[in-house]
């Protein structure tokens, strides 16, 4: 069960477990949860169930219901939010009986593969196509017909700076 953790103003805690569907929580004595303090109004606040969780309604109270520091007229309550009833702090706390610890750690052996052969269905995943084993004729002789005119007008480039070094 959920549960209301209300500070009390001498420093302790009233922790009181969340069992109906609809709970009052104010100063009247007809209140499911009774709250003596002048801040906290005859009916300061509702709880009612929402499938898992409760939702919080403010009924009209003078001082106000905030919950994480917003001031709210209605709002579903989440684990641990902080709850301000006038001047009392409250907390939502979450029921930590269903909780289990984790399992314990195994270890787990691993084991190297059998063979290593791919799989008969297995197909090549990289984007990139693969390599031919022929050499694209066309192709080559672009290159070397590039190169040459690069080597050309590079000596090209040489001789006519040559020709403007002044002699030492």
């Amino acid at each position: 069960m959920p549960k209301l953790v209300v500070n009390t103003d001498g420093g302790g805690k009233i922790s009181y477990e969340l069992t109906e569907d609809l709970i009052t929580i104010g100063r009247a004595p007809d209140c499911t949860i009774v709250i003596e303090d002048s801040s906290v109004s005859g009916h300061h606040a509702q709880m009612e169930i929402a499938g898992e969780t409760y939702r919080l309604k403010d009924l009209e109270s003078t001082n106000g219901t905030r919950v994480n520091g917003i001031p709210i007229t209605h709002t579903v309550l989440r684990l641990d939010d902080r709850i301000r009833l006038g001047a009392i702090e409250a907390r939502f706390e979450p029921d930590v009986r269903g909780s289990q610890p984790l399992p314990a750690i195994e270890r787990i052996e691993a084991k190297g593969a059998e063979t290593s052969a791919a799989p008969v269905d297995f197909e090549n995943a990289s984007p990139f196509p693969r390599r031919t084993k022929e050499r694209d004729q066309v192709r080559t002789a672009l290159v070397a017909s590039a190169m040459v005119a690069l080597l050309a007008f590079i000596g090209s480039m040489v001789a006519v700076l040559a020709m403007h070094v002044p002699a030492l």
